[in-house]
């Protein structure tokens, strides 16, 4: 797989790379440099090509819109098969109450994309929506020694 119109090979292997990053972000990075935790443990035995992460800050600054486009359109249709086969929460085919709330996250880069002067007079925030969802349905969580 690669990833077209991209220069320098940043394109070539996309497919590794896309798996490295989401791999990272399971193990919890949540920038490019957070990536490294990829070479930490057993991680490297369970992935074939691990890529640095100055490789794949290369490969993520790529993208066009229209790449982003494309894997957001896939990323739609898995988490819709996903869903229709894993019944994460029960009832949800019947009744679900959906609640979404926003949030403010101090940031502190003047070139933060999204980051906005709002509620706090002179602090710049970045304004995510947090939802939960839940049904009437109990979950049953197994209890150790029963």
């Amino acid at each position: 797989m690669k990833l077209s119109g991209a220069k320098n090979c940043a394109g070539v292997a996309a497919d590794a790379k896309v798996t490295s990053i989401v791999a990272g972000m399971v193990a919890g990075a949540d920038s490019i440099d957070d990536l490294d935790v990829l070479r930490h443990g057993a991680i490297p035995g369970l992935f074939d090509g691990i890529h640095a992460p100055s490789t794949l800050g290369t490969f993520l600054r790529a993208f066009t819109h229209g790449h982003a486009l494309q894997l957001h359109a896939v990323h739609r249709r898995f988490l819709a098969v996903l869903a229709a086969h894993t019944p994460l929460l029960p009832g949800a085919g019947e009744t679900a109450f959906i609640d979404v709330d926003a949030t403010h996250k101090r940031v502190y880069s003047r070139t933060k994309q999204g980051a906005e002067y709002g509620w706090f007079k002179g602090i710049r925030t970045l304004h995510p929506l947090l939802a939960t969802i839940c049904t009437p349905t109990p979950t049953l969580i197994p209890t150790p020694g029963r």
